[in-house]
């Protein structure tokens, strides 16, 4: 198993932080230019246990996500587990936490690749192309966020 940790600081406070998050159609304007995000489930409204279904496409490369709702702590975290993913395991933890006027925004993605010792080599890929887009989702959750305060 690897972890994956992006954290980062906006200028926002931690309900309305949580509260984009939760809002699926968000995933669309968060997603790096290079990805293409279709919502498969639609009107998903994120509860406990409910199931969203997405399509990404990178690379021309169709993969089909199902990710569970796990744990719902409003406005602190939101806990989704791949159910099928092109991972043998996918966690990503969401994390709100206030600190004054600030928020952080913290993601924390545990996840395992497949095909045993092959997947292990294309770990650090992962975690590059993870870097990028985390870099990337936290960088316009803060304008977003950030410009809605003006």
């Amino acid at each position: 198993m690897q972890t994956f940790i992006k954290s980062s600081y906006i200028n926002c406070d931690v309900k309305s932080l949580f509260d984009f998050h939760i809002d699926t159609n968000n995933l669309q304007k968060i997603t790096p230019n290079d990805t293409k995000v279709e919502l498969l489930t639609k009107d998903f409204k994120p509860l406990v246990s409910q199931i969203l279904k997405i399509k990404a496409t990178k690379y021309f490369i169709p993969m089909n996500w199902e990710v569970k709702i796990e744990k719902i702590d409003e406005p602190n975290l939101l806990v989704d587990l791949a159910l099928k993913s092109p991972f043998s395991f996918w966690e990503h933890k969401h994390i709100f936490i206030k600190h004054g006027n600030m928020s952080e925004l913290k993601d924390i993605v545990t996840f395992k690749m497949p095909f045993g010792f092959i997947g292990k080599l294309l770990e650090i890929f992962v975690i590059k192309d993870l870097q990028k887009m985390f870099d990337f989702r936290h960088k316009i959750t803060k304008e977003i966020l950030e410009k809605e305060k003006i």
